[in-house]
Parts: structure tokens; C-alpha cells; sequence
């Protein structure tokens, strides 16, 4: 299956969750996460959710960072040039969503790639080798090959992986693991 169709099939999976679908397995994954080992690091890099898309919700990921002392990183998109840049979550981080409904910060304390040691991915797909399919404009693949190469690719998907083989370009960056509600992909 092409990338593009990848993306019909899980955008419409995805359209189907109910709210309290999309909470409960939410809550689900956070779980999952407590699972993973991870937890010796500072700096985690997160993405916030996109509610028109149904994506999955990344506070109760966010109140375990939080609870844990952590630093979080929040990106804001720059669709230019297609980078994206990271500033640190705080007390007094304004957030307001773009043109395309991304929650994004409105300016702080900006921190770079280099510093990042956790990274929470946001996904439509991925296979079983840790390849992943998100919405095509390479937004995290330009990021994560900017990231040291010991930075950790946790991938976070609502259903479980493709058991064919994503077509994959050369530039795209697969994933360490992927977390789904009742499953931990190690890669």
C-alpha cells in the first residue's frame, strides 16, 4: 500500500474514534509509555494535538512529564521553509493554534535540536521495521535528522502496525519504538 493510500485508510480509521474513544485509548498510550525506558533523560520533545484530526491526546503524556520534573519541548511549524522550531514548555507558554489547527507556542525560551533526547512522534501509520507515515510534508523527518543520533523515536499510534512494508525515501527517519494502546513496538 502507497503512502498516499496509507493516509486515506488511517485518516478515515482515525475519523471514525468517538471522543471518548479517542480519551480512553489516549489514556491507554500514556500507560503504555510509563512502560517504555526512557525516564533516565532530561530534555523530551513533544507535539500537542491536533483536535480537528482526532489525534491522539498528549496531556496525559504531558501531566507524567510534568510529574516526573522533565523539560518539555513544544515545536512551532514554519511552513516556508518546512523546519520547525522548539521552545521549552513553561507556566507561561501562550499556545494558539495556526491557520492548519496546530496548538503551537506563541514565543519563549527557544531550545535546539541538539538538546533533545526524547521524542514523542505523531503518526497516521508505520510497519513493523519502524518505518512511519505522517500527513507528507517531512516536517519530522527534517527535524529528527537535525537531533543527535542517540535521540530516542517514540512513535504514537492508535492502531496497530501495517504488516506490509512502508515505501520509504531516503530522508525519512524510522523510529526506535511505537506505542499503541495494548502494545509497545520495539525497533
Amino acid at each position: 500500500m502507497s503512502k498516499l493510500q496509507l493516509r486515506e485508510k488511517y485518516t478515515l480509521l482515525r475519523q471514525s474514534i468517538t471522543h471518548q474513544e479517542r480519551e480512553n485509548l489516549s489514556l491507554s498510550i500514556a500507560n503504555q509509555v510509563l512502560k517504555l525506558p526512557i525516564w533516565e533523560h532530561l530534555f523530551y520533545h513533544i507535539f500537542l494535538a491536533i483536535e480537528e484530526k482526532k489525534e491522539i491526546n498528549t496531556d496525559y503524556i504531558l501531566n507524567i512529564l510534568s510529574g516526573k520534573d522533565k523539560n518539555v519541548l513544544i515545536s512551532k511549524s514554519h511552513f516556508k521553509t518546512g523546519d520547525m522550531s522548539h521552545f521549552l514548555l513553561t507556566d507561561n507558554t501562550i499556545i494558539k493554534k495556526n491557520k492548519y489547527h496546530i496548538p503551537e507556542p506563541v514565543d519563549g525560551i527557544e531550545i535546539t535540536e541538539d538538546k533533545i533526547e526524547v521524542v514523542f512522534i505523531p503518526l497516521l501509520a508505520f510497519d513493523e521495521q519502524g518505518n512511519r507515515v505522517g500527513y507528507g510534508k517531512g516536517f519530522y523527518d527534517r527535524f529528527l535528522a537535525k537531533c543527535k543520533p542517540t535521540a530516542i523515536k517514540v512513535g504514537l499510534s492508535f492502531f496497530k502496525a501495517e504488516t506490509d512494508n512502508i515505501d520509504v525515501f531516503e530522508s525519512d527517519v524510522k523510529l526506535d519504538y511505537c506505542v499503541t494502546p495494548d502494545h509497545i513496538y520495539r525497533f
